[in-house]
């Protein structure tokens, strides 16, 4: 299963002060703007271990994607108001060049979610759109999909907000082609984690993902919320990807991304990607066409184990 995080902009709410502290141990330097995409070769992993170029993606049994909002890196990997998501970095994939690709909220979810910003230049609601998608892309397939967002009243609710439920981070809601009965309250993600789909994407509220509270906030809910699924996934072949939509609104744009789960290698991984590599990534993880500026990615294999080489034997 595999977890995804992103974070987002729209109207603070009073009273919630974002308060985090920068630490960086985890996270090397920082760029002032975001490195070239570059292909993958021979590196180092935590620990001095060789990174595998040239590798392969698993195909996990369950992937659960968690975005969270609004913070850069250094705000969350090794802020003492992120002790939880500080040690699932520790324990799983950490990826320290990892990059939003636009401002505001809205344009980096409809990357993540089908390769393009489709034109999107702010947080508008509602939108609509004819093109591809994941969630389409892995029902056409014969794998299954859904969302999960916290403060969804209903079952494919079509409404831009409610309470703490903003549907302008809420991508899938915007495409034709993804049916409402995939995009599901929080509520009704399985206590049996065997009964999730293949692909899944989980969205705190707007002040679980720390867009309106703080990042204290924000890792409290993701201990309770995701951990569970996380300790789960790494005996059950399953992966938790937890990344952010975009930074506090630098031009650095570097944010937080995590993989933890049987299939990943724990280590600090410092090749650059953004949005389009993620999408990439499951994509090529279930055997589906890159969508859009994901083609111009190549997909993540090196934070993954890696099958042993099997030799022939001589005159075999």
């Amino acid at each position: 299963m595999l977890v995804l995080a992103l974070a987002g902009c729209t109207r603070p709410l009073p009273g919630h002060p974002l308060a985090a502290k920068g630490w960086h141990a985890l996270t090397g330097s920082h760029p002032s703007h975001p490195a070239p995409k570059v292909t993958r070769g021979p590196a180092e992993g935590s620990g001095g271990t060789p990174v595998v170029a040239g590798g392969r993606t698993p195909r996990p049994a369950h992937v659960v994607v968690v975005v969270f909002e609004n913070k850069k890196a250094s705000s969350v990997v090794g802020s003492s108001h992120a002790p939880y998501l500080t040690g699932l970095a520790h324990r799983g994939a950490y990826l320290t060049q990892s990059y939003g690709v636009a401002h505001p909220s809205q344009p980096n979810y409809l990357a993540l979610f089908s390769g393009s910003t489709q034109g999107v230049t702010g947080d508008r609601c509602p939108q609509r759109f004819h093109t591809g998608n994941l969630g389409a892309q892995l029902r056409t397939s014969g794998d299954s999909y859904a969302s999960y967002a916290e403060g969804l009243p209903s079952t494919g609710y079509p409404g831009c907000r409610t309470g703490h439920y903003d549907r302008a981070i809420a991508p899938w809601t915007d495409f034709a082609s993804v049916p409402a009965g995939t995009q599901r309250p929080l509520t009704a993600f399985p206590h049996d984690y065997a009964k999730l789909p293949t692909v899944s994407f989980v969205l705190p509220n707007m002040c679980h993902n720390m867009h309106y509270c703080s990042v204290a906030t924000g890792d409290r809910w993701a201990r309770r919320t995701l951990d569970p699924y996380a300790r789960w996934a790494q005996t059950h072949h399953s992966v938790l990807l937890v990344t952010f939509d975009e930074d506090d609104d630098t031009t650095v744009n570097r944010v937080p991304t995590i993989l933890v789960g049987q299939p990943v290698r724990p280590g600090t991984y410092p090749e650059h990607v953004d949005h389009y590599t993620i999408l990439r990534t499951l994509e090529a993880m279930y055997g589906l066409p890159p969508l859009g500026t994901a083609a111009d990615r190549q997909p993540l294999t090196n934070v993954f184990q890696q099958p042993p080489i099997t030799r022939r034997a001589a005159g075999g």
